[in-house]
């Protein structure tokens, strides 16, 4: 996909990534099949640039993020990041000091703002680990930069002295926040930062996440399943289910102009802001199809109001049908689909 945009704007580049988990059985723990969680996704994200990843629950989102990261193995495939010292690497092929080294420049901020943040470990301790870890900063240094990331992220320095249990739970995710940014990184995985949070609280680390991406300049893969969230914070999106993504464009274009069926089906979820307007609730048929033993075709068809015979025998490809518009249905050019803004 990315063959057209400049190196320079490049920051990360997936191509073809494959996680499987292997499903053992028996006495002797005997392979008997794979757990297909990410299944060939390729996608690119640009430096500055906030890249939406959303689907079901248990669709991949989260295991992709993991895996760009390193905090798993992938199976196959290609994670390309540009690093600023050290140009661009493939994270699987790294070994551990170039690894350690990349690190500094990507972070993750985790979905629980209860379960991330150790309860016995001070707002100094906490936000000041990656900072120790990585031998970046150490006494009154440390506790400068930690007072500083406090201050950034909306909190006041002489909190640090204080316990996870004294906070909120949006104040907790500012800890959190603060303590992705500390080491000052370049990307940020950001896995359903918000879903645990108020709708009040939500709209505050939105725009104090957006607020933060101009002002130090990083780069987001935001996953989530809710697309009104998505929506207010995503320069592009890419859709995914059960394990590949059907559908990557700009936001705009999503919401007015989708065209996989499953998307349209997420869109008709989304609640309207005008009190007049009736939206036809699209409910899907089925399950969710299961990874160990995907369907033959087109992994949506038991489930798409539009499927013919080609979507039950022939996989479709990920394929651009405008510019920048990329979509996985074989019907993709001819189907007319409602969107929110339509």
């Amino acid at each position: 996909m990315p063959d057209q945009l400049s190196q320079n704007e490049l920051l990360l580049e997936v191509n073809d990534l494959k996680k499987y988990f292997p499903i053992q059985r028996g006495f002797l723990r005997r392979t008997v099949g794979y757990v297909r969680a990410v299944d060939g996704i390729s996608f690119y994200i640009n430096q500055g640039e906030t890249l939406g990843l959303v689907g079901e629950s248990g669709c991949g989102k989260t295991t992709t993020g993991r895996v760009i990261l390193r905090a798993i193995q992938l199976t196959s495939g290609e994670v390309l990041f540009r690093d600023p010292a050290l140009g661009r690497v493939d994270m699987a092929d790294l070994d551990h000091q170039p690894l350690k080294q990349v690190r500094r420049n990507l972070r993750l901020i985790f979905q629980d703002p209860y379960a991330s943040l150790n309860p016995r470990m001070t707002l100094l301790e906490i936000v000041g680990a990656p900072l120790q870890a990585m031998g970046l900063a150490k006494g009154k240094e440390l506790e400068d930069r930690v007072a500083e990331m406090l201050r950034v992220v909306g909190l006041r320095p002489e909190y640090m002295r204080r316990y996870p249990h004294a906070f909120s739970g949006g104040q907790r995710q500012r800890i959190g926040l603060a303590r992705a940014l500390a080491p000052n990184p370049k990307f940020v995985v950001a896995d359903e930062p918000v879903s645990a949070l108020d709708v009040s609280v939500q709209a505050q680390i939105l725009n104090l996440m957006r607020d933060l991406q101009a002002e130090l300049g990083l780069t987001y893969l935001f996953i989530a399943h809710d697309l009104s969230v998505i929506g207010h914070i995503s320069d592009r999106v890419a859709v995914m289910y059960v394990g590949k993504l059907v559908e990557v464009t700009e936001t705009e274009e999503l919401f007015m102009n989708p065209k996989h069926p499953y998307t349209e089906a997420l869109m008709s979820a989304v609640p309207k802001p005008d009190p007049r307007a009736r939206s036809r609730r699209i409910v899907l048929a089925g399950e969710v199809a299961d990874p160990s033993n995907p369907p033959s075709g087109c992994y949506f068809h038991p489930r798409c109001l539009y499927a013919q015979e080609v979507c039950r025998v022939e996989e479709p490809e990920l394929k651009e049908i405008s510019s920048g518009h990329y979509v996985s249905c074989h019907r993709a050019a001819e189907l007319t689909l409602a969107g929110v803004l339509s």
